[in-house]
């Protein structure tokens, strides 16, 4: 447990939170400024900072909860859609460093849009891009 880590106190028992899933290795429990009805995190119990720090079980593991909670969301809420978000750093929204998975329920009729629009690449940007990154 780090000391300064609200979802570690919140694991911990030490602050409140609406639980809604838990197992020997993950919590999930309903965000406090949600998205959409029913906007859900799942954390491991064990602290990582982030995506780049966390262990491979606690990895599988959080991911497994968050699927068990996505099929429950869709069937208690008859929500039409999931998104799975997971942020890595400020630059990528990250506001709490201990790693989590939203699990936001998606509505038809609901306001929420990618905030930004997919552009095309070329495909020489593509190739080189792929070139770069690959083994």
């Amino acid at each position: 447990m780090a000391d300064d880590c609200i979802f570690c106190k919140i694991i911990a028992g030490e602050l409140p939170s609406e639980r809604i899933d838990e197992d020997e290795d993950t919590v999930a429990f309903l965000d406090i400024n949600p998205w959409t009805r029913g906007h859900s995190l799942v954390v491991p119990k064990r602290h990582s900072r982030n995506l780049l720090d966390i262990d491979d079980d606690d990895l599988r593991r959080t991911a497994v909860a968050a699927k068990r909670l996505a099929a429950r969301l869709r069937e208690r809420l008859g929500c039409d859609g999931v998104n799975l978000l997971n942020a890595t750093e400020p630059a990528a929204w990250q506001s709490v460093f201990h790693f989590h998975l939203h699990v936001i329920p998606r509505y038809d009729d609901d306001p929420l849009q990618l905030p930004v629009r997919p552009q095309p690449i070329a495909q020489e940007e593509l190739a080189r891009l792929g070139e770069e990154l690959r083994g």
